[in-house]
């Protein structure tokens, strides 16, 4: 598996990646590799943080994380996101994905 075209940030305490948000999908789902971002499709619209929202919730369960363990730290108003993880690693995340990239 290659990560090279992901851009994971390895922190003290976890993680932060790039997101790329497709919100009004058919379904709550990880769509692959976009260009450095993780593209993440999600049902909710993008009126008042409700995507926001849906993607904090879905990436938490997504990683088996508390959604207190997930936050956007960056891209609050784009559909292109910073998300930062704490309690879990860049090899375990890696893991996860693998089977959507």
């Amino acid at each position: 598996m290659s990560d090279n075209s992901l851009d994971i940030k390895e922190l003290p305490d976890g993680i932060a990646f790039r997101v790329r948000v497709q919100p009004r999908a058919s379904k709550n789902t990880v769509a692959g590799i976009l260009g450095d971002c993780l593209k993440i499709n999600l049902t909710s619209p993008p009126v008042d943080g409700a995507a926001n929202a849906a993607c904090i919730a879905f990436i938490a369960d997504f990683l088996d994380v508390a959604k207190s363990s997930v936050c956007i730290t960056n891209g609050l108003k784009n559909r292109s996101k910073v998300v930062k993880v704490t309690g879990i690693d860049k090899k375990k995340f890696l893991n996860i994905i693998a089977p959507y990239i």
